[in-house]
């Protein structure tokens, strides 16, 4: 009898395992008019970021003043922020709209897949700025031979391979977790933390393979930048006069605002102490990487770049010329 009643509970069990099918991401739970405002401001918001980081992207490839290896990583940059805001905000917007939404499993780890790729990804491209930076403030006349297009090509292929292997291991260890009671997500988009939360399984697995492999990259990346900027700090300051410094930081100084505003949102939810966090506070800080950054992006880029300015100048000329012929 026991046998019997232990072998039907182990059955219980292992049919209740794989249970969850889908999830329900709550999104923002508030009223109706600012889940609305939200909806216009999102939606406004994402096709601003797919138009600017679009525009950066044909600039780069149709003007010739503009193919040099700095701006060869700017659109790289501005394909991550599409890709990013693609992947997370229409499902958002339509979270927004029902006050809730489901997504399937596998959409959730393909979700989950391509977030976890591009952010990866943009610690690298970000990376490769720093350095492209370096050569050009510190060793300016050695630039043309150390940042080939070999070199920039390869720099790019590794930013990618890296962020795709790496969110590649994690998503499949991740999928293969038991998720067996809640499948109420309590985010706005399928991310690890609120994922491990919910399995019912050990989470060793992936919080190994994040300390391997995810956590010594970040750490790479970040190494580079710092030691970058050290390196253009101390260059900078040798400059005798205030024009010439001003001149020389002027190159790299947007840079150091999308880096500082990327690290500080990614840190602030995944590295800093989560004890004062809340989860709306989490909700807020995601939404400055994931949908105000890309947006931020090409807006840093192009007011405070005098080449990027000059090369839309000479598009709309080009194109009010043909018009009025």
């Amino acid at each position: 009898m026991l046998l019997v009643v232990s072998s039907n509970f182990l059955l219980y069990l292992q049919t209740n395992l794989t249970v969850v099918t889908e999830f329900l991401l709550l999104g923002f739970q508030s009223s109706q008019l600012l889940r609305n405002l939200l909806f216009l401001l999102f939606l406004v918001v994402f096709v601003a970021t797919i138009c600017g980081n679009l525009m950066i992207i044909i600039l780069v490839s149709t003007t010739k003043n503009l193919h040099t290896p700095m701006y060869f990583f700017i659109s790289q940059l501005s394909i991550s922020d599409i890709l990013l805001s693609t992947n997370i905000v229409p499902n958002l917007l339509h979270i927004l709209l029902n006050n809730g939404g489901t997504i399937s499993f596998i959409g959730c780890m393909t979700q989950f897949y391509f977030f976890d790729c591009t952010d990866g990804s943009e610690c690298f491209l970000l990376a490769v700025m720093s350095y492209d930076r370096y050569v050009a403030i510190c060793n300016p006349l050695r630039y043309s031979s150390v940042m080939t297009n070999r070199f920039c090509v390869t720099s790019i292929i590794i930013s990618w391979l890296m962020g795709n292997v790496i969110s590649f291991t994690v998503t499949i260890t991740s999928s293969k977790l038991n998720f067996c009671g809640s499948n109420i997500i309590d985010h706005l988009f399928c991310d690890l933390v609120p994922l491990l939360e919910l399995s019912c399984s050990d989470t060793l697995s992936v919080h190994l393979q994040i300390f391997l492999l995810g956590a010594p990259s970040l750490m790479v990346a970040t190494s580079i930048i710092v030691v970058s900027y050290i390196y253009i700090v101390i260059s900078v300051l040798k400059i005798l006069s205030s024009a010439g410094r001003q001149k020389a930081f002027s190159t790299c100084s947007s840079h150091l605002i999308v880096v500082s505003i990327f690290y500080w949102t990614i840190f602030s939810v995944y590295v800093f102490p989560k004890r004062e966090k809340t989860w709306i506070s989490s909700k807020i800080l995601s939404l400055l990487y994931t949908v105000f950054t890309p947006f931020i992006n090409p807006i840093i880029y192009s007011l405070r770049n005098k080449d990027i300015k000059k090369a839309v100048q000479q598009t709309f000329h080009k194109h009010t010329s043909r018009n009025k012929h």
